[in-house]
């Protein structure tokens, strides 16, 4: 007599069992490899199968891994289902391992949802969609040679569809694929964002097709048009790296990475600027001073506006953009902080413990440009003001999303006031769930001044 025919099991059961299976023998035999570290970094015992994904709060970790460093110290370890992760927290930490211990933490961490893609007046608006548009268009500029009207429907199709990926590569379901990818076939926010690459893959490559029917290598106008060139050259190497799987992951990396992180920046401006009027209005009036109100700025007035300057980057610093970083891997067997951490370790260099470091900054949970100026109102730069992260994996946009972040900026307070929308008693200041920091808050009042 069999089991089944004495519990009967319908397909849905049978699957799911066949699932946990799965689950407990990749878990167990993950703990036995792994256990056996000797000084690997301390942290919270894991249960069977989750890990400590049961003590996270996964609509923002960055705040729950910021806590249990209160606890375990700032090198620590987590495991999120199968995966051992070492966190890194705090200034010191962080540049210790980013800057002095470069190559050892300079490999880039194998996330599962991304190695799988690689396969009217006063009244309250939402400006994402407008303002990721103006931020994509530069994008565009660089890689494609061109820009698109606003109304263009595959170009606005573009910039939504990376705007909803970054948002969902953030939530808990992607999370929970990232820790289980083998239970991708389950439904999922994970599909959302596959289908999404499919169609920015799409629209990327008649992009590509159409610069292909037009280049000429005596007048090379974009990114696209260097590769493209470049793969002609090289026709003939079997191992080059100028093919059309490059061309396309990285130009889709371009948009993905180059658009939402300053865009969103910006709105967080906007909103800052609604909720403290008073930095608004200094702002304004050195704008007025140094610029006037009919020239545009320029990227050389920058430093003549240290005010100014000093609320763009308390903007980056307050919001907090990309708290977990991008998650790196040791390349090595290292001993760092008195800890072992084998090679090829996850390792998340925790952005938020940097930027709200209380031994960094005079008040860390206050927005107060005062942080990045001296007492002569002088503009002065901070060695934890890391927004863009350190090392050989800082973000290779930074010095265009900062010049970026100064026009756009000083430019929207030249010619807006933002105020809080009539019926917000108190406009509220925090963030949405996804894998950038936006604002919950998403309405805006834009007043021509």
């Amino acid at each position: 007599m069999s089991f089944a025919s004495v519990f009967p099991l319908d397909p849905i059961t049978a699957l799911l069992l066949a699932a946990l299976t799965i689950i407990l023998l990749v878990y167990f035999n993950t703990e036995s490899t792994s256990c056996g570290i000797v000084n690997f970094p301390p942290g919270p015992a894991p249960l069977p199968v989750i890990g400590n994904l049961h003590i996270l709060d996964l609509k923002k970790p960055h705040k729950s891994l910021m806590e249990l460093s209160e606890k375990y110290g700032t090198v620590y370890s987590i495991k999120l289902g199968p995966t051992r992760i070492v966190v890194l927290t705090g200034y010191e930490t962080v540049k210790d391992a980013l800057i002095n211990h470069s190559d050892a933490f300079g490999e880039r961490a194998r996330i599962p949802i991304f190695e799988a893609i690689m396969e009217g007046y006063g009244q309250p608006f939402n400006p994402t969609c407008t303002m990721n548009c103006a931020v994509a268009n530069i994008i565009c500029f660089i890689t494609l040679g061109d820009r698109f009207d606003y109304e263009h429907e595959g170009f606005v199709q573009l910039v939504k569809r990376v705007n909803e990926s970054i948002k969902l590569s953030g939530s808990p379901l992607v999370q929970l694929y990232n820790a289980f990818p083998f239970l991708g076939f389950l439904p999922g926010a994970h599909k959302t964002i596959f289908y999404n690459e499919r169609m920015i893959t799409a629209f990327l490559n008649s992009c590509f097709k159409e610069n292909s029917q037009k280049l000429d290598e005596n007048d090379l106008r974009s990114f696209i048009d260097v590769f493209l060139f470049r793969q002609q050259q090289e026709s003939d190497n079997p191992n080059s790296y100028f093919h059309e799987n490059n061309l396309l992951y990285t130009t889709s990396n371009l948009f993905s990475a180059g658009m939402e992180t300053t865009s969103t920046t910006l709105r967080w401006g906007m909103l800052l600027m609604m909720k403290y009027p008073e930095i608004q209005k200094k702002v304004y009036e050195e704008i007025i001073n140094v610029i006037g109100s009919e020239r545009p700025p320029r990227a050389g007035d920058q430093k003549n506006l240290p005010y100014t300057n000093a609320v763009i980057h308390e903007i980056q610093r307050f919001a907090d953009i990309v708290p977990l970083s991008i998650p790196h891997a040791t390349t090595v067997d290292l001993n760092f902080k008195g800890y072992f951490i084998p090679k090829e370790t996850q390792v998340i260099p925790l952005l938020s413990s940097v930027l709200y470091d209380k031994t960094q900054w005079e008040k860390p949970n206050e927005f107060n440009p005062s942080h990045f100026l001296n007492a002569e109102g002088k503009f002065v730069m901070r060695d934890a003001f890391i927004p863009f992260s350190m090392g050989r994996r800082s973000c290779a946009g930074e010095t265009l999303a900062k010049m970026e972040l100064f026009l756009f900026f000083t430019v929207l307070i030249q010619k807006f006031k933002f105020q809080v929308p009539p019926n917000i008693s108190e406009l509220q200041l925090e963030s949405g769930v996804g894998f950038t920091s936006f604002p919950k808050y998403q309405n805006v009042c834009a007043v021509r001044r």
